[in-house]
């Protein structure tokens, strides 16, 4: 099988890599992505991958629309999480996806799974998440049979943002701030279940429709930063910082920082109360889930790619 991975260089996309060269490593794989540094890290990592450091939203000057000819699958994997830029949300979310079904279709690939985000679904009204709705309509509308993943926040190896960004935090200060109680509740889902789930699609093509894929385990924001905390064997203190100061702080982060890994606007989704659908996704794609301490032992101190850091 040859599989095309737009977006391939992020966190779901080198996850899949690692699993799919484990567990098919006569499959082919393909992947466009326009990160550069995270391209090159990727390259060294997976020197039998094809990575090409290209923008999905061009095709003129671009190799990569001839090179998915003959492809069998496409995994769909772009997406624009946080920037100060607001236009990159429109233009990787919603014009990529645009150009990349265009391609597909005329390249006659057949199979799609399309990563969407259980933010669509959320109460949160941030860029994010509208251009991430519009992506998953669009997939939708030109794709019936495609397979639509919904996951929560996601966390495990080359994560550099969320989880892998926290963790790193936590290693170099001394002081740990929480944003107000920090009793608000996550559904965290390890990448490594998820990406069971996306070979499994390839695998068998009867699985259709769109799913809600949520962590099964239910655990407090703050709980789960002192399960962090251990995991990567951190000695920083928590502190709990007022939710507008906290805001506030990160506001001003924005200014200095133009790709902060954690924005204003996501903290006001991280608070918003949101509480997704938990189905038998492990029964319904025959996975056995990775329990939430053990998968964080896995992320953070699994010799193998635990200690791999990707730019921001």
């Amino acid at each position: 099988m040859k599989v095309f991975l737009p977006g391939g260089a992020g966190l779901v996309g080198l996850n899949l890599i690692a699993l799919l060269q484990s567990n098919h490593p006569d499959w082919e794989l393909l992947v466009v992505d326009k990160k550069a540094e995270a391209v090159a890290i990727a390259r060294e990592l997976f020197p039998k991958v094809t990575f090409l450091l290209e923008d999905l939203t061009q095709t003129t000057g671009q190799q990569w629309s001839a090179a998915i000819r003959g492809c069998d699958a496409c995994v769909m994997l772009q997406a624009e999480i946080g920037n100060t830029d607001p236009s990159q949300f429109e233009r990787n979310n919603v014009r990529s996806t645009e150009v990349v079904l265009e391609q597909l279709a005329l390249a006659g690939i057949r199979r799609l799974v399309h990563v969407s985000s259980s933010v669509v679904k959320s109460v949160a009204t941030d860029l994010y998440t509208q251009t991430k709705r519009s992506q998953e309509q669009l997939v939708l509308q030109q794709w019936s049979d495609a397979v639509v993943l919904r996951p929560t926040l996601m966390f495990g190896w080359f994560d550099r943002k969320h989880l892998g960004w926290l963790a790193r935090f936590m290693q170099k200060l001394p002081l740990f701030p929480i944003p107000g109680s920090g009793r608000f509740f996550r559904q965290p889902l390890y990448v490594g279940d998820f990406c069971m789930l996306i070979q499994r699609c390839m695998e068998d093509p009867t699985l259709q429709g769109t799913y809600d894929i949520t962590g099964l385990e239910k655990v407090s924001y703050l709980s789960l930063m002192r399960q962090l905390r251990q995991a990567v064997n951190a000695r920083t203190w928590i502190i709990h910082l007022p939710i507008p100061l906290f805001g506030f702080l990160l506001q001003l982060w924005a200014l200095i920082s133009r790709q902060p890994a954690f924005t204003r606007s996501q903290l006001k989704a991280l608070t918003a109360g949101d509480e997704f659908e938990v189905i038998d996704w492990p029964g319904i794609f025959a996975v056995t889930p990775t329990p939430l301490a053990k998968a964080l032992r896995i992320t953070y101190q699994d010799p193998r790619f635990s200690k791999v850091e990707m730019p921001f």
